[in-house]
């Protein structure tokens, strides 16, 4: 049995396919996975620096590449988190909401970077619409972050 892996990128396509409504936004920043992830992955410090809403992410628990994180939005709103977070991919639910990330090299040079998130639909696999506006701020901002 011949089996395959696929890199952080895609398998972020596929988990995002899974969840209605769900939109993924794509770029390639001229900085290494490592440069690029030393932000993305410092779920305490970068993250909040390029996630236009987030204002504060504290994490609480850690158990190998699983995650439990409480996070304050610049509008005063508070979510619990649970997830994976491991080089190059981040998974993140809680009751609203979704926020996935995936990082990885490029060939030719540079990092592929994708973001997806919004709100989420209690109780279904459906995020809101209109989470593409602010997927992409993120990634602008992201992109002045790095070096």
């Amino acid at each position: 049995m011949r089996t395959e892996t696929i890199d952080a990128v895609r398998r972020l396509r596929v988990m995002s396919a899974a969840v209605r409504g769900a939109r993924v936004v794509e770029r390639v920043l001229p900085a290494s996975p490592d440069e690029v992830w030393a932000v993305m992955g410092d779920l305490e410090g970068g993250f909040g620096r390029f996630q236009p809403d987030m204002r504060s992410v504290r994490v609480v628990r850690v158990d190998g590449d699983r995650v439990e994180a409480l996070a304050r939005s610049r509008y005063g709103l508070r979510a619990r988190f649970h997830g994976v977070l491991r080089p190059g991919w981040c998974w993140l639910q809680s009751r609203f909401l979704i926020i996935g990330m995936a990082a990885t090299a490029e060939p030719g040079g540079g990092t592929r970077v994708a973001l997806t998130g919004g709100v989420r639909v209690p109780g279904r696999a459906a995020l809101l619409p209109g989470a593409r506006r602010e997927l992409r701020r993120a990634m602008d901002r992201l992109a002045a972050e790095l070096p």
